[in-house]
């Protein structure tokens, strides 16, 4: 009986740890203050980037991924980051297990989330960063692909 409540009490140990280590996260709604992300389809970002002359910024995730929730609750949150990519970039978000996310992620060999990729009008790869990145480094990697 000792070991059926300590088995217990780990499992919900763990659960409360990954509770709070991975906060819910809605992936739909902008931060009123954090990045602007287009809500059309693939299609029409690929237009409007052509129309404006700018790269998309495609950020690919999970919902269950972590570091994806972490991702979009602090450094798309960051009014400095914010505030370079919305000047930019079409900003798109897709979750990579469905829709156009499913087919990006297939047609640009994702293999992990969360990923972000700067895309050309023409649909071509420009720049790629993986994981986690807190704001100083999205800005870093967001510049070198205007360059």
């Amino acid at each position: 009986m000792k070991n059926i409540i300590y088995i217990a009490l780990i499992a919900l140990g763990i659960f409360a740890v990954n509770a709070f280590m991975n906060p819910a996260v809605d992936f739909n709604s902008d931060n009123k203050d954090g990045i602007k992300f287009h809500r059309g389809t693939w299609k029409e970002a690929l237009a409007i980037a052509k129309k404006d002359k700018k790269l998309i910024f495609l950020d690919i995730y999970a919902t269950w991924c972590g570091p994806c929730k972490r991702l979009k609750s602090t450094t798309f949150s960051n009014s400095r980051v914010a505030k370079y990519f919305n000047a930019n970039f079409i900003n798109v978000t897709l979750d990579g297990e469905k829709g156009d996310g499913e087919i990006l992620a297939e047609k640009y060999s994702i293999t992990g989330y969360p990923t972000l990729l700067f895309i050309n009008a023409d649909g071509n790869v420009i720049a790629k960063g993986d994981g986690y990145m807190d704001g100083d480094e999205l800005l870093h990697l967001g510049r070198s692909a205007v360059r």
